[in-house]
């Protein structure tokens, strides 16, 4: 793998990385039961920040596309996935939420034309495995609203990561302006929800002001800028085989810092999960990049042709 592709991977997943700090943040600095509050300052801060830096607004048919991907990515995967971590048991939301590797490879091939390959879907398994072996706690009664909220919020991602590639970006946009517009996008669909369900916004002391600094600037904004310039540039089943990295960060935050045990079990199931991560890397490059067609490709000899006796000239 050249290095500037394994740089780039590195650079990608520090967003799943970062994510997976989200747990320990919220229960140790914010105020509790208000998921969508939580989201909303997640979002609409970070985004106005980066529309603020980047100076540039959605054109033509990119402020009904801006619209979607901040929902997919954002407005509806923020409620979906704290409403699924309250309503089931231990681990159970980020277990349903491991599927998504395999829900990306069958919308890569319904929407990208990018076959699967038996090794993406075993990849996919294993990955999933892993996570189940980490998070899953001792089992309890499964909400059936907590599972299709989990399933909801995946498959929303999911569905995210995959048009983010396939729509690609504007001529002269840049993936901090394309990230400003989506969670934008995504923290203007949470306010009414976050004001209908939950009411007026808490009190925030010290300690909550710098969780909610922490989560719309590093866990957000630089966060979610990283991962689409990943999409971007790799392929989206690289991309998302870079997700089980957060719940692997949120059990390692949890036995540093908050003093959680982590078992013989939960040891293997990282080991796993990390696995299948890497093996997520290893000889996807060439596939991220689109190879030249033949007319393409002698467009390209043609101009080279002509460009080098000038040169010389």
């Amino acid at each position: 793998m050249p290095a500037n592709r394994a740089a780039l991977i590195l650079l990608t997943a520090l967003a799943p990385i970062s994510w997976g700090t989200t747990y320990a943040v919220t229960t140790e600095f914010l105020p509790p039961d208000r998921p969508l509050f939580t989201g909303l300052m997640r979002a609409l801060p970070a985004g106005l920040l980066l529309l603020a830096v980047a100076r540039v607004l959605p054109r033509g048919a990119w402020w009904w596309k801006s619209a979607v991907l901040g929902a997919l990515n954002i407005g509806a995967f923020f409620p979906l996935l704290f409403l699924s971590a309250y309503r089931l048991p231990g681990g159970m939301a980020a277990v349903v939420g491991s599927v998504g590797p395999l829900l990306v490879v069958g919308l890569a091939a319904l929407l990208l034309g990018q076959r699967p390959t038996l090794r993406n879907v075993l990849t996919g398994v294993v990955a999933a495995s892993g996570v189940s072996l980490v998070v899953l706690k001792a089992a309890g009664a499964l909400d059936p609203v907590g599972v299709l909220a989990a399933l909801a919020a995946t498959a929303s991602m999911a569905t995210g990561t995959v048009l983010t590639k396939r729509w690609g970006r504007p001529d002269g946009v840049g993936p901090l302006a394309l990230t400003g517009w989506q969670l934008t996008a995504g923290g203007l669909l949470i306010a009414p929800l976050a004001l209908l369900i939950e009411g007026a916004p808490p009190a925030l002391d010290g300690r909550a002001t710098a969780g909610y600094l922490y989560l719309a600037l590093a866990n957000t904004a630089v966060a979610y800028w990283l991962w689409f310039r990943g999409i971007g540039r790799l392929s989206a089943t690289q991309v998302t085989f870079l997700g089980p990295l957060s719940p692997l960060t949120a059990a390692v935050v949890g036995w540093l810092a908050l003093g959680q045990e982590l078992t013989p079990v939960q040891l293997v199931g990282m080991a796993l999960a990390f696995g299948a991560t890497v093996l997520g890397q290893i000889g996807a490059g060439a596939k991220a990049v689109r190879p030249f067609s033949s007319a393409e490709e002698k467009l390209r000899k043609d101009s080279m042709d002509l460009a080098v006796p000038a040169l010389r000239r």
